[in-house]
């Protein structure tokens, strides 16, 4: 993992001033509005900018996906694993869908647990546990258990209150204004 210790200075910003307690951070990206998965790519890219080491793994979109945030990802030697079915509110197999997200989280804890990550992006993972397919305390206890100084973002809506609870940064995107509303459709480079 990258040693992420500065050294501070009297005129450094105020934001890493005095005592600082050094841990692993988990943020959760919930709401209904736009911006849940491009803040986890932005902090994705600030670390991946400091030489951590970063996983994206995308529990929704489907393995043979290529949107934007793969495509660059790929082109910086970035990890970006999209592991889902697809969208599964379209889902045409929910008991599939189900099974498929229980393995997709066997296999994002040994990611977790194994520590090679200094940060682990899981998108859209509220998803998996708002439909009941994951236990929430299987997740909290996972989280609990990981390396000490990792970071792991967690994005989608519906948010289970005891993740929310155990997380230490939680951030609620909601609607104000949305293009869709209007007619306009998502658009490549924006929504995807």
């Amino acid at each position: 993992m990258a040693d992420m210790t500065t050294q501070e200075t009297r005129h450094g910003p105020q934001s890493v001033r005095g005592p600082r307690i050094n841990k692993g951070l988990v943020i959760v990206n919930t709401g209904n509005g736009k911006g849940k998965t491009t803040a986890a790519m932005g902090v994705l890219m600030r670390a991946w900018g400091r030489d951590m080491k970063v996983v994206m793994l995308q529990f929704i979109k489907h393995t043979t996906a290529n949107f934007g945030e793969q495509r660059a990802a790929q082109k910086m030697g970035i990890t970006v694993r999209a592991m889902g079915d697809g969208f599964t509110w379209r889902s045409q197999d929910l008991d599939a869908s189900a099974d498929l997200a229980r393995a997709l989280w066997e296999d994002a804890k040994e990611v977790i647990a194994g520590g090679e990550y200094d940060l682990v992006i899981l998108d859209e993972f509220t998803y998996p546990m708002h439909y009941g397919w994951l236990p929430v305390e299987d997740v909290v206890d996972a989280l609990k258990a990981r390396p000490d100084m990792q970071h792991v973002i967690i994005t989608g809506r519906h948010a289970p209150p005891a993740l929310v609870e155990y997380a230490d940064l939680v951030t609620e995107m909601n609607v104000v204004k949305h293009p869709y509303d209007a007619g306009i459709k998502a658009q490549p480079g924006i929504e995807f």
